[in-house]
């Protein structure tokens, strides 16, 4: 994976950086985790300008997140709720509460989603959705992004060679994020189910 990253930057410098990061929000398994750290390094060597390299990472990280702002936003809300009636298990009634949650707390989650594996991808589709000023989703896209690329830019600019142990440590994090969702997915569809059949032995009572 790193070598068409490394051929990006040599041939285009921050911008590439910055191409690769926009990249990563529309395809998740490109990692921000191994992009910014390598960026950092190369500038380390002195082949970029470590201010470019922050400021066209965090170009990408916005530019990605206002395309899938604008894929929720074209999505809507009609369309989610008709799409979550035809999902096997989840209620409207679901949507309508992760819309009540999100209209309570969607600036903290979009600053913070932000920081987070994979999240700080999907984030921007219920922002699209539920239509949250632009100008305010951007404000807080970039400042999140701004905060979470500093950070692993500047490690590998740090570590050197050694810029690749950031990936490892983080793979840890986004592991343990990954089992959290999958284990309250489980969660969900077990209480679904047993709603289910309470349901039906309620009726044949």
């Amino acid at each position: 994976m790193t070598e068409w990253l490394i051929d990006l930057m040599e041939v285009l410098g921050a911008p590439g950086a910055g191409i690769a990061i926009a990249l990563e929000n529309l395809f998740p398994p490109l990692p921000s985790e191994v992009i910014l750290p390598l960026a950092g390094f190369t500038a380390s060597q002195g082949e970029m300008n470590l201010a470019a390299v922050l400021s066209w990472t965090t170009a990408g990280s916005v530019i990605g997140a206002l395309m899938l702002y604008a894929v929720g936003a074209m999505l809507g809300r009609e369309r989610t709720l008709a799409l979550a009636a035809r999902i096997p298990l989840l209620k409207v009634s679901d949507i309508a509460k992760t819309e009540a949650w999100f209209l309570k707390h969607g600036r903290k989650t979009v600053f913070f989603g932000r920081m987070i594996p994979i999240f700080r991808s999907l984030i921007s589709v219920p922002a699209g959705v539920e239509r949250m000023p632009l100008g305010v989703f951007t404000l807080l896209t970039t400042a999140g992004s701004l905060l979470w690329n500093t950070v692993f830019v500047l490690a590998g600019w740090m570590l050197g060679e050694n810029w690749a142990l950031v990936e490892t440590y983080v793979g840890v994090g986004t592991n343990a994020v990954i089992a959290a969702v999958a284990l309250a997915v489980l969660v969900f569809v077990g209480t679904r189910l047993t709603q289910r059949r309470k349901g039906r032995h309620a009726v044949g009572a």
